[in-house]
């Protein structure tokens, strides 16, 4: 058999991102593959064991390089095991060698990829034990053969790996930046910027300096200098998953090899182009620098310290007669957040449209947003993939200069924002908080909140009613994020967001994140935690401000009762009142400890009053059914618009049950107390009537107990004030 295996054709996939299948066929096809065939995320061709080589050393495009060895029909287990197992493996690789099985592919009765891999082990081991052959083992880490099997349907492929490891994996890079793009993806990116192997014939045809003014540990450089040189990507790789393949024919490789060091020793001598390189951090210049080294392209390629959107920058390249300027800004954890990302590529596009003759660009990004923060026209766009996650390729003209989009609705928005934050950050100041809410859907095709909380900001994105697109809400939220950092005085890593419906049940209070961003807040007299990133709300209702402010003034020598308190902030301002003692009730006991946090805060004294974790309606019938009910001469109640809570007793409907927790409540309230019942119910109407005939007298407080940053916004509650008859 080994004899015979390099006479025949062979069968060979190579496995690609997705978005490289028509460039990775042209590639193939250069490389001489014969019966070349894209399919999704690969390229399928035939060809001699030459060809498997050349792919393995030449593609910059492929993740591997796989030798189709066997298939056939499977159904369950046994019969996956049974296709592996007559194959015959000791023609393939010795028994002292060492072996790993991928497998990529499921069905009905195969639906673990695992699994699978296991049963062919299974299967390769057997083959050896039929030959009388050790069993060989089996390795995790650097096995030296690698099998891979491909599930389609109810066939099954499997391949001997020939590179190994991935073909990204060139040997250069002895150190990484931050989030460094996948070699392959930087190699696409070159080819979609019209640098390929045939202008190596025309070396007058590349741009005098090819430039990354974002270039991180200089990958997309690196790249598009191998190309210029006409360097093999695998030119300085030496271990391969031939090595202990016993049909590897060693002389035919080392010829490979050798062609291609002859070729770049030429391509080398006649390249013209030079590289340059910026990145800010010192360390990455360094890591690139070594990568550089690595290849011996230090006097190719310079990298020099710096920012991409300064002046300097740009200026540096308008010397070059023609230029070709590569980048991959930063973008997700190289920045912190996505509006310090958004705002890069905003001050990159600024610096672009100034222009640069004899230029042009290939910019990635994340997404579409990103690409239209820069407001500079595209010639094309490629989707691609890097490391599974989608990302966008423009290609720009940098020839002339251009004028920035006119965004007459942003405009709008901006100047709707920056009136609001003039007028309430000036009355906050005087009314003595440091937080407020700056925009609630003013206009409405920007349906969003926005709060400040002592230099943060939350942007709350209400969910679009279903006739709208997704498209258009999409546009529209960065549309809001542009308008919000280019008219507020906010730090873009300050900036929080989150979608926010209209709220039912206990949704409001379940948690969103882990980030656990805690900040002290100011309130009057108060001082409050508040978490910007967790929940959808942070902790603390701001419209529900000044009736807090009115429990503090009524409070002296009270026994006050929070019913549905939340993270306690009227009790706070209760216990600041002078309030004699006060109870706080609460079904989670998350949001109990959180307002023991804020009492201890604003050093009240936390064992002289009550923390109850309890269904507040349940708690409630409890104590109004008691022989002689305890009584508090001031109730708040403010309960959920409706919660279904796995904790509660029944389902909560504010609307229906309101009533009946105003009639509990008001056997515990004093001879001449005080009950405040609010809710943030839309359309809600209060049972007067039947509240009168129980002996609860009702003043509606509504309009007097909403401060102006909620004025705008109608009925964003509803506030009474009940005394007996």
């Amino acid at each position: 058999m080994i004899s015979e295996i390099y006479m025949q054709q062979f069968e060979y996939f190579i496995p690609c991102g997705r978005g490289l299948e028509e460039l990775l066929l042209a590639e193939v096809t250069s490389l001489g593959g014969e019966q070349v065939k894209a399919t999704n995320s690969g390229v399928h061709c035939t060809g001699s064991l030459q060809l498997g080589y050349e792919l393995c050393l030449w593609s910059r495009l492929g993740s591997r390089v796989l030798m189709r060895l066997t298939a056939g029909e499977v159904h369950d287990r046994y019969g996956l095991e049974k296709v592996a197992a007559q194959f015959d493996w000791p023609e393939i690789f010795n028994e002292r060698n060492t072996f790993a099985v991928r497998f990529n592919g499921t069905s009905e009765t195969l639906k673990n990829t695992q699994f699978s891999a296991q049963v062919i082990k299974d299967g390769v081991v057997d083959s050896f034990r039929r030959r009388g052959l050790r069993r060989p083992d089996v390795a995790v880490q650097r096995p030296e053969i690698n099998i891979q099997g491909y599930l389609h349907k109810s066939e099954v492929t499997i391949y001997l790996d020939l590179a190994g490891s991935g073909l990204h994996e060139r040997g250069y890079r002895q150190a990484k930046g931050a989030a460094p793009i996948r070699e392959t993806l930087a190699a696409a990116l070159v080819q979609r910027a019209g640098l390929t192997e045939s202008a190596i014939l025309a070396p007058d045809q590349w741009p005098a300096l090819i430039a990354d003014p974002t270039c991180g540990s200089g990958t997309l450089l690196i790249e598009a200098a191998m190309v210029a040189t006409d360097r093999a990507p695998g030119l300085g790789r030496s271990d391969w998953g031939f090595n202990a393949w016993r049909g590897h024919k060693a002389q035919v490789w080392n010829d490979v090899k050798a062609a291609a060091q002859e070729r770049f020793e030429r391509g080398r001598a006649a390249c013209k182009t030079q590289f340059h390189g910026v990145e800010e951090d010192a360390q990455i210049v360094q890591a690139a620098q070594q990568n550089i080294h690595a290849l011996e392209f230090d006097d190719l390629i310079k990298i020099e310290q710096g920012n991409a959107t300064a002046d300097w920058v740009l200026k540096r390249y308008r010397h070059a007669s023609s230029g070709l300027m590569l980048a991959n800004p930063p973008y997700g954890e190289r920045l912190g957040n996505t509006f310090s990302a958004w705002r890069f590529y905003r001050d990159f596009g600024r610096q672009l449209r100034k222009g640069i003759p004899g230029w042009r660009a290939a910019i990635l990004a994340p997404d579409e947003a990103m690409i239209k923060a820069m407001r500079i026209r595209t010639e094309k766009k490629y989707k691609l993939n890097n490391g599974g996650i989608s990302v966008l390729l423009a290609i720009l003209q940098l020839n002339d200069e251009q004028e920035e989009f006119a965004r007459p609705e942003v405009e709008a928005l901006q100047n709707r924002l920056l009136k609001n934050w003039q007028a309430r950050e000036k009355w906050a100041a005087k009314e003595g908080v440091n937080c407020f809410r700056v925009y609630d859907a003013d206009i409405p095709e920007f349906n969003a909140a926005i709060d400040f909380y002592d230099g943060h900001l939350i942007i709350q994105e209400y969910a679009a009613p279903a006739n709208i697109p997704v498209q258009v809400t999409e546009k529209r939220w960065w549309q809001i994020i542009e308008a919000v950092l280019d008219s507020l005085p906010i730090d873009a890593d300050k900036i929080h967001t989150r979608q926010r419906q209209r709220q039912k049940g206990e949704s409001q209070y379940n948690r969103v994140a882990e980030e656990g961003v805690m900040i002290e807040v100011q309130e009057y007299n108060a001082k409050f935690l508040v978490n910007l990133t967790d929940y959808l709300d942070t902790g603390l209702f701001l419209d529900h401000r000044w009736v807090r402010k009115d429990i503090q003034k009524r409070a002296m020598g009270k026994r006050v009762l929070n019913l549905f308190a939340y993270t306690g902030s009227a009790s706070v301002h209760a216990g600041l009142g002078g309030a004699e003692q006060i109870t706080t009730v609460d079904l989670s006991k998350t949001y109990l400890n959180w307002a023991k946090d804020n009492f201890r805060l604003n050093h009240l004294t936390i064992n002289r009053h009550e923390f109850i974790q309890a269904d507040c309606v349940k708690w409630l019938e409890e104590q109004s059914t008691q022989a002689e009910p305890e009584q508090w001469d001031l109730i708040f109640i403010d309960p959920p618009t409706f919660s279904n809570s796995k904790r509660m007793s029944d389902v909560f409907d504010v609307q229906r049950d309101h009533v009946a927790i105003l009639r509990a409540a008001k056997s515990l309230l004093s001879k001449n107390g005080l009950l405040i019942f609010t809710t943030n119910k839309r359309g809600f109407k209060l049972a007067s009537e039947e509240l009168a005939a129980l002996g609860l007298v009702s003043e509606d407080h509504t309009r007097d107990s909403i401060p102006p940053d909620f004025a705008k916004q109608r009925a964003i509650h509803y506030c009474w004030y009940l005394r007996h008859a």
